[in-house]
């Protein structure tokens, strides 16, 4: 990735000569892969319990698989910071495509064997991950620090886009037939290696970080210390600590808003058209917030949009205690995810400009990590909180939560968090490990 300072470029900057067309391949490449996984997350349950898998299975094959991609992530960054973004990123397209070809081809034929199906979701889940961590820095390398915001929140746009027509696709082709939504997975992913592979741009930051081979360390030990130059930098610098407190706070307590939602949805005899409509408006209203979020950084400022959309989504939180019906239910949620994009914008700008391009991928990765673990938990406190008290207790008790997270955010800004620089003379891998 680069990085741009008050003396201009830094070393790697942004080449003038990469071409527009970048930028929309990396969108394609991005919406593609965001669509397809929207559509075969849908049908992968339902294949399951449809085969006859036990609800705890089908969690747990899916918990298993996320927690194995959050392990090997930041493995896969390495090599991306090393320069190989992009055949990392081809490659682990090509294999995802592989994995849910197979498996499309196995029910096509109706020669489903059990193994085959779980080593394949396993073997997509896990390039997917890495797919992930690689793909983290391909923005500030096709597009120059002016335009962050703007390429961001297409991609925002794209990915919300997905969350909209993605389960009602993967519903139409599951009924047509069971092998259909995996087919077109597989499609997706050739498509984001198509796109990839056509970009012009160099992938590669010029300051890429070279293997550690200091001889008190053997190879492996210090591959795994590279691998953690990341976190170390996030755990050095306050704008990135910010970065990783609020995304994992805010996007932890989201999740747990959204099964607080489906739990009291369905303790209120809703079906699952209910459910539906809710997040259907939630993500209806999503992608009109993708799309507004630069306008309203330009005007608002990159600190106090993210105070303001702190302090913002606490209200409707709230009232999601109170909430009586779907309609309610997708208002006041879509009101929170009209919110949340613009700052998520501000904040992948902000992770984009002060991280030094040889630890893009890996910075990127140490967040999504700690995002992921919070998403991942979130349903389980969500749970227990409603068996205990029920749905109401537990939306107030997140929207309190949202309010502690809005009066840290905005005391860490007001001293300048979010502008502060990263620590030290010049940030290299060296440093941050």
């Amino acid at each position: 990735m680069r990085r741009t300072t008050a003396a201009g470029p830094a070393a790697g900057g942004h080449r003038a000569s990469a071409p527009r067309r970048d930028v929309r391949l990396l969108w394609w490449a991005n919406s593609a892969d965001a669509l397809g996984t929207q559509v075969s997350g849908l049908a992968l349950p339902l294949l399951l319990l449809g085969l006859g898998y036990s609800p705890a299975l089908v969690g747990a094959v899916a918990g298993a698989s996320t927690a194995l991609g959050l392990l090997l992530g930041p493995f896969a960054a390495v090599p991306a910071d090393r320069g190989a973004r992009r055949r990392v990123m081809i490659l682990c397209a090509a294999v995802s495509a592989a994995a849910l070809g197979s498996l499309a081809a196995a029910l096509a034929l109706g020669s489903l064997h059990p193994a085959h199906l779980f080593a394949a979701v396993l073997v997509e889940r896990v390039a997917t991950a890495c797919q992930e961590a690689a793909a983290r820095g391909a923005v500030a390398l096709v597009c120059p620090a002016d335009d962050h915001p703007r390429v961001v929140s297409r991609l925002q746009a794209g990915e919300q886009g997905a969350l909209v027509l993605g389960p009602l696709l993967g519903g139409l082709l599951y009924q047509a037939g069971r092998w259909l939504p995996f087919l077109a997975d597989a499609l997706s992913y050739l498509v984001a290696a198509l796109c990839v592979r056509g970009m012009r741009s160099d992938l590669a930051p010029a300051g890429r970080a070279e293997r550690d081979t200091r001889p008190s360390r053997t190879r492996w030990a210090a591959f795994a210390s590279e691998a953690g130059a990341g976190l170390a930098l996030v755990l050095r610098s306050p704008v990135l600590r910010l970065v990783l407190v609020w995304t994992a706070a805010a996007g932890g307590l989201l999740v747990a808003l959204h099964y607080t939602v489906v739990f009291a949805l369905q303790d209120g005899g809703r079906g699952p058209a209910a459910v539906g409509l809710v997040f259907s408006v939630a993500g209806a209203a999503g992608l009109a917030g993708a799309l507004a979020a630069p306008a309203v950084v330009r005007r608002l400022t990159a600190p106090r949009t993210l105070v303001a959309v702190s302090w913002l989504v606490v209200a409707p939180a709230a009232g999601l205690a109170a909430g009586s019906g779907p309609w309610s239910y997708g208002l006041l949620f879509g009101a929170v995810s009209l919110l949340v994009p613009a700052a998520v914008v501000v904040l992948q700008t902000r992770v984009l400009r002060v991280t030094p391009p040889e630890l893009h991928a890996r910075t990127g990765t140490a967040l999504a990590t700690a995002a992921g673990i919070a998403a991942a938990v979130a349903p389980l406190a969500a749970g227990a909180a409603v068996d205990r008290a029920g749905p109401a207790p537990t939306a107030a008790g997140c929207a309190v939560l949202l309010a502690l997270l809005a009066a840290g955010t905005t005391l860490a800004v007001a001293r300048g968090a979010l502008s502060a620089p990263l620590p030290g003379p010049a940030a290299t891998v060296k440093e941050a490990l």
